[in-house]
């Protein structure tokens, strides 16, 4: 079958693309899905698991369809049903191929509403935005919140999920040529990010979500109400991830909660993005597409600062 390969090492990755390896075959419980589109995550070069597995397949955003069940499958899907998933970064497998293995626990039904390939644009940033804002936040309605990094894959869930199912005050962080398109997902406001002290157009909110990590979130942070919460995901890590240091602000911030995560796999949660979907409160992020005989090529436009869409390889 054809898959994408990252040889070398973390040091000198080369993207390859591979017509000879295998096809998994579905044991116990898994589920064998016949890939049509899986998302291309640029920053994966530099994590650790696909340097762990023989056969080097990043790609964890997936969206095709069932071709076979484990023979102690026991959940509700069939051969031939359309799915996506998130592939749990512990898998020993990855989702840039034209089949991949999926756990029930990371597969969800594909909306109906949208394309294989913006089903597979979806997953970790859906996922993401969403443990953000319901399992390390933890909001109320009607609260106020700044998004940075809100026009890219992540921002726009959040600003999303934040106004749709929260009512919120969505302050959103973006350069100015994306701000009628963040406006149009629901922000109250947005704010450019080269406006010298921009953190003071904010003014205070009860959570900070932030995506770009750097001077960026350490500005964001003032903004933040004591008793509120800062959450990020930036790639690198802030000093004070995994309790290594004290955040900076930390004093002058009494009670507010400091979460740096990496995002779990979901398929119950990609049900809820499923659910948004079908009923028009959740617009798909816009999509880059390549061709699979052009996966380098993806993955070169995926590096790319700027650009614009999700970048997704098309199997099927």
């Amino acid at each position: 079958m054809k898959a994408v390969q990252i040889l070398g090492d973390k040091s000198a990755p080369s993207i390859t693309l591979s017509d000879s390896l295998p096809q998994p075959t579905a044991t116990g419980s898994d589920i064998l899905i016949r890939v049509h589109a899986a998302g291309v995550t640029s920053d994966e070069v530099s994590w650790p698991e696909v340097y762990n597995t023989a056969e080097r397949i990043p790609g964890h955003d997936i969206s095709g369809v069932v071709a076979a069940l484990g023979p102690s499958f026991a959940g509700p899907l069939a051969v031939g049903d359309e799915v996506f998933a998130m592939l749990s970064a512990d898998a020993a497998r990855g989702g840039q191929a034209d089949y991949t293995i999926a756990s029930p626990s990371e597969v969800a039904r594909k909306p109906a509403a949208i394309s294989h390939a913006e089903a597979a644009a979806l997953p970790i940033p859906f996922l993401t935005a969403w443990e953000a804002i319901f399992q390390h936040a933890k909001l109320n309605k009607g609260v106020r919140v700044l998004v940075t990094g809100a026009s890219g894959a992540v921002g726009v869930q959040l600003v999303q999920i934040a106004e749709q199912l929260l009512s919120a005050e969505v302050f959103g962080l973006a350069s100015s040529r994306n701000h009628s398109y963040v406006q149009g997902l629901g922000a109250s406001r947005v704010v450019d990010y080269n406006t010298p002290n921009w953190e003071d157009a904010v003014g205070q909110v009860d959570a900070v979500f932030d995506t770009v990590g750097g001077e960026t979130l350490e500005k964001a942070s003032r903004t933040v109400k004591s008793g509120g919460a800062v959450v990020t995901v930036a790639d690198p890590p802030p000093p004070w991830a995994f309790g290594k240091a004290k955040p900076e602000l930390s004093d002058e911030k009494p009670g507010v909660n400091w979460v740096y995560f990496v995002v779990t796999a979901s398929g119950a949660i990609l049900e809820k993005a499923t659910e948004m979907l079908q009923a028009g409160t959740l617009k798909p992020l816009p999509v880059k597409e390549f061709p699979v005989d052009q996966a380098v090529e993806a993955w070169e436009f995926g590096r790319q600062r700027g650009r614009s869409g999700k970048v997704v390889i098309n199997f099927a």
